[in-house]
């Protein structure tokens, strides 16, 4: 199954909910992935510019997008951004794929 991370925010609400009555966040992210069938590998808090990511295996990109879709219909993450991981094996499967798209194209400055 692909992997894919996803880096999240809280909203100012959702970080004073949180203090005000703390919950596992872990747990709610982890039943979200599962409800569309993906599994959840790891979930960190961090510093800087989001609040968080967490790293899940989905049975495809529409997975990956509803997840991110439903907990952003939330209003309580803003700054979802999700991008799928690849492993060092598939970088050079991409070089390969890309050196075959690079011969038939065109760039503007040509």
């Amino acid at each position: 199954m692909p992997k894919y991370i996803c880096f999240f925010s809280y909203t100012r609400e959702a970080g004073q909910a949180m203090i005000e009555k703390p919950t596992d966040r872990v747990a709610a992210a982890k039943t979200l992935v599962e409800s569309v069938g993906g599994k959840m590998e790891c979930f960190y808090w961090m510093h800087g510019h989001h609040d968080g990511f967490f790293i899940a295996d989905y049975k495809d990109g529409m997975s990956a997008a509803a997840v991110a879709a439903a907990a952003g219909s939330t209003g309580a993450i803003t700054q979802v951004e999700t991008h799928e991981l690849f492993d060092g094996a598939a970088q050079g499967q991409i070089m390969r794929a890309a050196k075959t798209a690079l011969a038939g194209y065109k760039p503007p400055t040509a």
